[in-house]
């Protein structure tokens, strides 16, 4: 069974799968192995893995997510048959409160941040250029220099460009701190920080910050930057293009309204007496 695990991890990298996604389509799919015991993968336990996950309680995008983990495995094990159907769900029109991370909040994670400079630099990285965590490698001396930087992933190259104030804080950190070349946010050693240390310094702010533990990750500072960059010009296609996305559809999903201004826009129609 590792030896199959490992050539299916072998087949997603093929298929340029990110190292998070790997990560989540290997876990899944042991949690389905699990669940299917001697009976492996089938038709049969594929079906109830998915009832199962229904009758626990999960949302269904997080079921949905697990099920692509589960049809990518059925299409590596030759077993089509086997693939099942997403559940149908109604795309959200607005971001639920408790989960957006407003400006106000990510200024004032910024300000907590006053004392750790890397870190603070990291929240104005992120937030200022809209990258993905994972691309923060891609942010060197060299490319700081440039003013851009060059990001390679699942077989597309984009270009992100710094933002002249952020370029001027990046080229700082770096005199500061001896960095003469290469990645600039990195460990003592030398190598690019790891998705997990970042997130856990960013948890480390709210409670100074006055912000919910469960705003503050790194996506929601992607998904600010989207929100933000939309309300300049209200250009989808631009924006899919430097977020990186190949569908515009994604891209939606990141600018959706907040449940706030959901509701105000409602209250506007005034038809209710």
């Amino acid at each position: 069974m590792i030896d199959e695990m490992e050539r299916f991890v072998r087949e997603l990298s093929a298929q340029e799968k990110s190292e998070l996604t790997k990560e989540k389509y290997v876990r899944d799919v042991g949690r389905f192995l699990l669940f299917a015991g001697r009976e492996g993968l089938s038709k049969k336990t594929a079906v109830g893995w998915k009832r199962a996950l229904i009758e626990i309680g999960y949302s269904p995008k997080s079921i949905n997510s697990m099920l692509a983990a589960l049809n990518a495995y059925a299409s590596f094990c030759g077993r089509e048959d086997c693939r099942v159907k997403y559940l149908k769900t109604q795309r959200q029109t607005y971001c639920p409160e408790d989960r957006e991370l407003s400006r106000a909040e990510y200024f004032r994670l910024v300000e907590a941040a006053k004392n750790r400079p890397r870190l603070q630099l990291m929240l104005q990285t992120i937030g200022g250029t809209g990258i993905r965590v994972s691309e923060l490698r891609y942010f060197t001396l060299e490319a700081a220099r440039a003013g851009e930087v060059r990001v390679s992933a699942k077989g597309k190259t984009r270009t992100i460009l710094i933002p002249g104030r952020l370029k001027t804080r990046l080229l700082r950190y770096c005199r500061e701190n001896g960095i003469s070349e290469g990645v600039i946010f990195r460990t003592r050693g030398g190598r690019p920080l790891d998705r997990s240390n970042i997130w856990a310094e960013m948890k480390g702010l709210c409670a100074e910050a006055g912000v919910k533990q469960g705003k503050v990750f790194p996506h929601n500072l992607r998904k600010l930057f989207a929100r933000s960059f939309y309300d300049l010009d209200k250009d989808i296609a631009k924006l899919a293009d430097v977020l990186g996305h190949s569908s515009i559809d994604t891209t939606r999903i990141y600018i959706v309204s907040s449940g706030h201004e959901h509701r105000r826009a409602l209250d506007r129609m005034d038809l209710v007496k």
